[in-house]
């Protein structure tokens, strides 16, 4: 049972406390629990589902700790009605009901976890810190997406009243695309660091690993933003440096760091690829394919490539929307896109870039059946 906090985590020293709400019909257990968190966060009950729902329209929390049965509406049924509210909050089911049936109810109605009822203090604490921290997370990122597409929007409406005539214009607009990305994640584990480090202290050394982990993934996007800033401020000057790069290690690098190591993006073989080129520009090309790919609704998206008759052949294929000829025909020429929140720049970058590197890009695509994009470089002696 339930009968005091546990004496092996200390609550933060002056960090706030993050907000939880305790749901459970039940006076004991909801109190127990109550108790039980109220050293580490700011602990809200509710004994019905309706009154809960209630309190979460009028606020936001991190976590929702909610039993399953209850009277009048229970967990599950409270859980869809909850997602309406807040689609971000991550919530905890409690049962003492605890079957595989029950657990895959509550997870697909939209909880996050699912805890035997009465849970363990430590595994509940824990579950609780880590679900309050993706919460966070989770807000964040909504934020930054809803301001980068604001951003987006007033960029098409800039491009519909005054189409760029010069190069300047055009590059200026294809900086503001490019940047959307990395900056999102800067942003996002920049929250997620400073949220962690307020609480380094009372924490084990895992913790410490972790913050080190996420700063360096900071300091990668915001190297890279740093690339682009630079590189439209001299462009008129000077050309980017060329070094020997290996293209397989920069479209790995682009995934950890722009896409949070997403596992939709897959490497076939796991060679090398070497070639002369800038690492940055390069990884510019990566961006926007992976990202048109995943926008298109692909949920694999294979890396292969293979060193033939002197050249180096990368190929992006994904398992997406696919486009008609027509489509890609009008892709290609850059301008045209059918996301609601799109420029239609990507492919036109990727082709400029690829350009730039003695490359030759080309595009494969059927509706329905995914698209394939093809990378062909001069190769580089090892050396």
């Amino acid at each position: 049972m339930l009968t005091e906090k546990n004496p092996e985590v200390a609550p933060p020293a002056a960090a706030e406390k993050p907000p939880v709400l305790v749901v459970d019909d039940e006076f004991g257990p909801r109190e127990s629990i109550a108790f039980t968190l109220s050293g580490e966060f700011a602990v809200e009950t509710a004994e019905r589902a309706k009154e809960a729902l209630a309190k979460i329209k009028a606020k936001e929390f991190d976590a929702v700790v909610m039993d399953i049965r209850m009277p009048e509406m229970d967990g599950i049924r409270a859980v869809e009605e909850l997602r309406k509210i807040d689609p971000e909050v991550s919530v905890i089911m409690l049962t003492g009901f605890g079957t595989l049936l029950t657990a895959q109810q509550a997870m697909t109605a939209g909880a996050n976890q699912y805890l035997r009822k009465p849970p363990d203090i430590a595994e509940l604490i824990d579950a609780v810190r880590k679900q309050s921290a993706a919460t966070r997370l989770r807000r964040t990122h909504a934020k930054a997406a809803s301001s980068a597409l604001s951003m987006n929007e007033a960029l098409k409406r800039e491009m519909a009243q005054a189409e760029p005539q010069v190069w300047q214009g055009r590059a200026s607009v294809e900086l503001v695309h490019d940047l959307n990305n990395p900056l999102t994640v800067v942003i996002g584990y920049a929250a997620l660091v400073a949220d962690e480090a307020g609480v380094l202290a009372q924490r084990d050394p895992a913790l410490a690993k972790k913050l080190i982990e996420y700063a360096r993934v900071v300091e990668k996007a915001a190297e890279y933003c740093r690339h682009l800033s630079e590189n439209w401020r001299t462009a008129s000057k000077q050309l980017p440096q060329f070094d020997r790069v290996d293209l397989v290690a920069i479209a790995q690098e682009v995934r950890a760091v722009i896409f949070f190591g997403d596992a939709a993006i897959e490497f076939a073989g796991g060679g090398e690829a070497w070639v002369k080129g800038s690492k940055f520009e390069l990884m510019r090309i990566f961006q926007n394919l992976f990202k048109n790919a995943l926008e298109a609704g692909a949920t694999r998206l294979v890396i292969s490539a293979a060193a033939r008759d002197g050249k180096v052949e990368l190929t992006v294929a994904d398992n997406g929307a696919g486009m008609d000829a027509d489509r890609v025909k009008r892709a290609m020429h850059g301008g045209f896109t059918s996301k609601a929140s799109g420029t239609g720049l990507g492919l036109s970058i990727c082709r400029h870039l690829a350009g730039a590197h003695g490359a030759t890009f080309t595009l494969e695509s059927e509706a329905g059946k995914g698209t394939t994009v093809r990378l062909t470089f001069p190769t580089v002696p090892q050396g």
